[in-house]
C-alpha cells in the first residue's frame, strides 16, 4: 500500500503550521506503515520551502519516512490527462474557478497508488471520483 501525500500537508509538517501542523503530522505518523510517498511534482511544489537545497528536503522526507523517489508511470501521465481535459471543458464553459495544474499532476499520480493525504478534498474529488482521500 503506497499514500501519496500532498504538498500542504508536508509543508504542514515541515512549517509546523499552528492550526495543520499537528493533525497533519498524526496521520502521516498513523499511516507510516502502510508506505508513504511524494509525486514528482510535490518533490518541485517543495523546493521554495527549502531554499531549493534538494539534500535538505530529501533529508527531511527520509526523516520523515516519505519516500520522493516513487517513479510516474505512463498510468499516470493517462489519469492526469484525462483528468485535465475534463478540468479546461468545464474551464472554457465558465462553471468553475482556475485550477493549477499541479493539481491535477498529483491527482493523476494518487490515482494509480492507494490514495492521497491532503487537506484539501475537493481540489481532487471532482477530477478523480475514485480516488481515495484521507485528511488530517
Amino acid at each position: 500500500m503506497t499514500w501519496i501525500v500532498d504538498t500542504c500537508v508536508i509543508l504542514d509538517v515541515f512549517e509546523n503550521d499552528p492550526q495543520f501542523g499537528k493533525g497533519s503530522a498524526k496521520l502521516l505518523e498513523k499511516l507510516l506503515s502502510d508506505r508513504l510517498a511524494v509525486s514528482p511534482v510535490t518533490m518541485i511544489e517543495l523546493s521554495a520551502a527549502f531554499a531549493g537545497d534538494l539534500a535538505e528536503q530529501k533529508n527531511f522526507l527520509d526523516q520523515a519516512g516519505i519516500s520522493h523517489s516513487e517513479p510516474w508511470t505512463t498510468a499516470d501521465t493517462e489519469a492526469a490527462h484525462a483528468a485535465w481535459n475534463s478540468y479546461v471543458t468545464a474551464r472554457r464553459a465558465h462553471k468553475i474557478p482556475k485550477r493549477p495544474v499541479a493539481d491535477l499532476l498529483i491527482g493523476g499520480f494518487a490515482a494509480n497508488r492507494d490514495g492521497l493525504i491532503t487537506r484539501n478534498p475537493d481540489d481532487f474529488r471532482r477530477w478523480f471520483p475514485k480516488l481515495t482521500i484521507r485528511e488530517p
